[in-house]
């Protein structure tokens, strides 16, 4: 099998790891302000707008990261003379991997509780899932690429009124592939947190993107298209939101210029609307066309370069931290302990995003000196 030399891309490692950021600002929510619950969608009634955008700002994480795993597998293949067959092995490999990581390591990271009493299939479950459904659906030709992608991400509305009961033939694929739900995982109480059917499309549509970032693509010519495409995708996105027929549930009602700011971002994740994805990926197209001409941080891109690595060491360290709090502090209701203000949930997100650098930054130095093997799953 003929290798060329590999290649990373600044811009796409750099925004990986500003999502990664907001990931983790969610993350300290879920630990620190779960007294303070919020739905998918929000209720615009009872929640309070500084919390109401604290769980925006995360909503760009995994859609942005799932169409970058699409143009990273593409990237990937471009290392071999035959690049299809290599990277439909890899993702078949990688894939797997993610979903074994998900149903242990980060369970337990969430839970620190063995056997576990609930399994939750959530972003990493998604994505794993979505590198399978990858391996075989990049043979179709790039055209059908972008069509089948298209298709899932617009069309999946279309499955909305069905739903499968529990115990009825088909519910255990059902909840995986589109309707959030309690599961029965072979014996194990499960819930499917994300549904993987609009992600296949996500990662789809990244992929076929992916020769915006051939070796011989021009840098001007591929920014203008970013920026075209995330533009579009934009105003796609007010149109169908001003509509407000399609593409999510309508909007509610808000009082003033900022409730009615909040009812038009008020989107649906689970499973992702072609709205949010509408609004998601195309900011990240144009903030990917704004890192063609902007200084690059390695601060952001050496969190970029280990994804994984950062995922798994960030959720320890979150839950440790959490439990020292409890510990130190005491728990308030429902056993837990709370943080009074939003604010805080970001200043703990910032001491917690400098404590997993220096690691993070050692381990991206150790897979540049050693590229390839085991490394390269994180």
């Amino acid at each position: 099998m003929v290798r060329l030399p590999a290649q990373r891309i600044d811009a796409i490692d750099t925004l990986r790891g500003i999502v990664m950021a907001l990931m983790l600002v969610d993350h300290v929510r879920e630990f620190f302000y779960l007294h303070r619950q919020v739905g998918d969608p929000m209720d615009l009634t009872s929640v309070d707008p500084a919390l109401f955008f604290t769980r925006l700002a995360s909503h760009w994480c995994a859609p942005i990261f799932v169409f970058l795993t699409g143009v990273g597998a593409w990237c990937y293949g471009q290392k071999f003379a035959d690049p299809r067959p290599a990277t439909s092995r890899y993702l078949l490999k990688r894939g797997l991997f993610l979903v074994v990581l998900e149903l242990t390591v980060i369970n337990f990271a969430w839970t620190f509780a063995f056997p576990p009493k609930m399994i939750y299939l959530q972003v990493i479950w998604a994505i794993g899932l979505s590198m399978l459904a990858l391996a075989a659906l990049l043979w179709l030709p790039r055209s059908g690429q972008f069509l089948v992608g298209i298709a899932i991400v617009a069309g999946h509305h279309l499955l909305d009124a069905i739903h499968v009961a529990p115990g009825e033939t088909g519910q255990l694929l059902w909840a995986i592939l589109h309707d959030r739900a309690p599961i029965d995982f072979f014996g194990v109480p499960a819930r499917t947190s994300y549904p993987v059917l609009p992600w296949f499309g996500v990662i789809l549509l990244g992929y076929a993107a992916g020769p915006l970032y051939a070796r011989t693509a021009a840098p001007a010519w591929r920014a203008r298209w970013l920026l075209a495409t995330g533009g579009g995708a934009l105003l796609l996105f007010l149109l169908l939101r001003w509509l407000d027929v399609y593409g999510d549930h309508p909007r509610q009602a808000g009082a003033g210029l900022l409730g009615q700011a909040m009812s038009w971002l008020n989107l649906t994740k689970y499973p992702p609307s072609l709205l949010f994805v509408l609004l998601t990926v195309g900011c990240g197209l144009l903030l990917l066309a704004a890192l063609e001409r902007w200084p690059r941080s390695r601060f952001w891109s050496d969190l970029g370069r280990v994804p994984m690595f950062f995922y798994v060491v960030h959720l320890y360290l979150l839950h440790a931290v959490y439990l020292f709090c409890r510990h130190l502090f005491g728990a308030g209701e429902g056993g837990r302990y709370a943080f009074d203000q939003v604010a805080s949930i970001w200043l703990m997100a910032a001491l917690v995003l400098l404590a997993v650098y220096l690691p993070c930054r050692s381990f991206a130095a150790y897979k540049r000196r050693h590229p390839g093997g085991w490394r390269s799953y994180f």
